[in-house]
């Protein structure tokens, strides 16, 4: 068991549901607080919200740890696949942070100058919303990676990064 969570593929397999599962949960609750107007609710809405969506960093980190292992194991057509899947997490990496931030501000702040922690709540639910859309995005091309039967139409051409 020890070995598994030695392969950085695997546990980037492992911690990528939260950011497409938990987050989308996150952000629902969040929803659910402010209908309830309740603080309480609100708090354990925004640990969630930051705790997945600060998944982000290991679920990068291993992906980019175990790319190589994944190139190598895949065929051509996945293989273009993970580029396009590795461009588009690092391109909205920053929208998982964002969320996070704000979440873990209007946490701290609810308890402290409730009306400003409402107004940053709010932000982090629309940033949770987006987040999830983003994590969608991106995952629809993880699963192509090695996954045939989702392939409905050949990657879009990646650009190179300027030197």
């Amino acid at each position: 068991m020890i070995s598994l969570f030695q392969q950085p593929e695997y546990v980037h397999a492992l911690v990528q549901p939260v950011l497409t599962h938990a987050l989308p949960l996150g952000a629902l609750a969040l929803i659910m607080a402010f209908l309830l107007r309740s603080r309480r609710a609100l708090a354990v809405a925004l640990a969630v919200t930051f705790l997945s969506s600060a998944a982000v960093l290991p679920t990068v980190h291993f992906g980019r740890a175990g790319a190589d292992r994944i190139q190598a194991a895949s065929d051509e057509v996945g293989g273009q696949w993970l580029k396009v899947h590795k461009q588009r997490a690092e391109s909205l990496l920053w929208i998982f942070v964002a969320t996070a931030a704000a979440a873990a501000a209007a946490l701290v702040l609810i308890w402290k100058w409730p009306r400003l922690g409402k107004v940053l709540a709010a932000l982090a639910c629309a940033l949770a919303i987006s987040a999830s859309a983003a994590g969608a995005y991106i995952a629809k091309a993880g699963g192509q990676i090695r996954h045939r039967e989702f392939r409905d139409k050949p990657p879009p051409a990646v650009k190179a990064k300027p030197d």
